[in-house]
């Protein structure tokens, strides 16, 4: 495996980037960046033979959440009587939602309570129109894995949060800074610039980082792989940058 890539998922094309980075000996180029990438360009890559693909988005909805939504349609919800504070967390996160938030302090976005699903809902379109010859298990074991940049980011030990939006380019500024120190191996090339200006760039480079974590077997991976399978998961790292080269 040579290339690992990164995709940063948006509702639409305007807000998604794809990032491509290249291994070799001891060193990792980005190799390619595409913005506002549409669908076609997404499946493209998605498709990439080196099959190892990192997608910033979540993978499915909560079990729990999508029985709701059955019950419901059915006439048939039973909801629990007692409604404390809460009640409905089961409902809108997933178990990789609580691990993450238990294990880093990071809230991943609700994929059935936030604007996210509507980005959810292009990335299951595009994992059904993948067809046979991609396995797109979405526990990640397969070509393509859920990630969490911020989260990398934190446990990799860098600058993680506020760096979203053309007005904090300044944050983005210290996390490309704060990298090129703990990954000397990365070579942003030509796209520097880019992963400075645009968080969605920044995001797909992270994107492809994690895709090498999950591929050398260094991202957690989930304890009910069945559950895992059906909501998908957030793989996060458990080694630090040096160990990707």
């Amino acid at each position: 495996m040579d290339v690992t890539v990164g995709i940063d998922l948006a509702a639409e094309p305007p807000g998604t980037a794809v990032a491509a980075i290249r291994w070799g000996a001891g060193r990792a180029v980005v190799d390619e960046v595409v913005t506002r990438a549409d669908d076609e360009t997404v499946l493209r890559w998605m498709r990439h033979p080196g099959g190892a693909i990192g997608i910033d988005c979540p993978f499915g909805w909560p079990v729990a959440f999508v029985q709701l939504v059955a019950d419901h349609g059915d006439r048939t919800l039973r909801t629990p009587t007692n409604r404390s504070d809460g009640w409905r967390r089961e409902y809108v996160l997933r178990e990789t939602d609580l691990h993450v938030q238990a294990t880093t302090g990071l809230r991943p976005l609700s994929v059935a309570a936030d604007y996210i699903g509507h980005v959810a809902i292009r990335l299951a379109a595009l994992i059904s129109e993948l067809g046979p010859g991609v396995d797109s298990s979405l526990d990640g074991s397969g070509a393509i894995a859920e990630t969490y940049p911020a989260a990398a980011l934190k446990t990799w030990g860098l600058p993680h949060r506020g760096y979203k939006g053309a007005a904090h380019q300044a944050a983005r500024d210290v996390i490309v800074d704060s990298l090129a120190v703990a990954a000397p191996w990365l070579d942003l090339g030509s796209h520097e610039q880019a992963a400075r200006d645009s968080d969605h760039v920044l995001d797909a480079v992270l994107c492809a980082l994690v895709a090498r974590a999950r591929h050398r077997g260094l991202t957690e991976l989930p304890s009910d792989v069945a559950l895992a399978r059906r909501e998908g998961w957030i793989h996060v790292p458990t080694g630090s940058l040096a160990d990707l080269p």
